[in-house]
């Protein structure tokens, strides 16, 4: 079986003439007696049953590792000594989210940093313009952002270089590809972090002009590598976001669960498997 899973296990390089060449070959063996009928049926389904491409979600799946940025975000301003509570923080996240949504404040060559600096901006500005916020003695405004900024950099950083070597591992063997809502400098930040080479295509809400959940974003991520909906996985943290969507255009999903923006109770027997580190993939791929 080790020449067999050769063949099998180059799926991102093998085009279509190559797919024909291999399951030709295998009914040649079989029909001069190289091959046993019952070993044939094993290489065929391995063959046809393959995955063939994992479409991964990026914010909060490779970067944070399942923690919604919402957690990370207000365990940045914990750390940097404000004394805010998490309900005080929420509209400030969603208003800093829906700005950025809005205005084109991040360019594409914005590295992360640069984003997070905006992005803390946009919350502080509104955190204390509602009076939510007192800046203690010492800690000045720009200090403020700067600290947040830097501890959810770093927070990243970590969680990425730490899936690096995962993303170098499927890229060998399948079409691997980012599907993300992302404010249009997604690909730069991928090559800053030194991860860019591992997908083919990076499909993100603010070039290709639609969001999730729509599945129509999944729906172009596959159409990029040209196979079938059920010759891919999805990899994501977000349920509603991630799993729904992709399960509609039926692809198997992995849902990473971990700490959601708000605590759900969620059908896990959508998902074709749950996970809660990324490591456990190698378990299914």
């Amino acid at each position: 079986m080790d020449i067999y899973r050769c063949f099998v296990g180059e799926s991102r390089q093998q085009t279509y003439h190559a797919r024909l060449t291999f399951f030709l070959l295998i009914i040649f063996s079989c029909g001069a007696g190289l091959i046993h009928s019952a070993c044939l049926l094993q290489v065929l389904a391995i063959y046809i049953f393959m995955i063939k491409a994992i479409l991964f979600d990026y914010g909060g799946t490779l970067d944070t590792a399942a923690r919604h940025w919402f957690h990370v975000l207000y365990e940045g301003y914990v750390h940097a000594g404000c004394s805010i509570t998490a309900d005080q923080f929420r509209p400030a996240y969603v208003y800093a989210e829906r700005a950025l949504a809005r205005n084109h404040y991040i360019r594409p060559t914005d590295d992360f940093f640069a984003l997070l600096q905006k992005k803390v901006s946009i919350e502080v500005e509104y955190l204390l313009h509602n009076k939510v916020l007192k800046l203690s003695k010492g800690l000045e405004h720009y200090k403020l952002i700067e600290s947040v900024a830097l501890y959810c950099e770093a927070y990243a950083r970590r969680h990425v270089k730490a899936a690096a070597p995962l993303l170098s591992r499927y890229s060998q063997k399948f079409h691997v590809v980012m599907v993300s809502n992302f404010y249009g400098n997604l690909s730069h930040i991928l090559q800053t972090y030194g991860i860019a080479h591992n997908f083919d295509h990076v499909i993100e809400s603010a070039v290709v002009g639609v969001r999730k959940p729509d599945p129509s974003i999944y729906r172009l991520a596959i159409e990029s590598v040209g196979v079938g909906a059920a010759d891919c996985v999805v990899v994501g943290d977000s349920y509603t976001k991630d799993i729904l969507p992709a399960s509609l255009l039926g692809c198997e999903t992995v849902w990473f669960k971990g700490e959601e923006w708000e605590s759900v109770t969620r059908d896990e027997s959508l998902p074709t498997h749950v996970i809660t580190s990324l490591s456990e993939l190698y378990k299914y791929y």
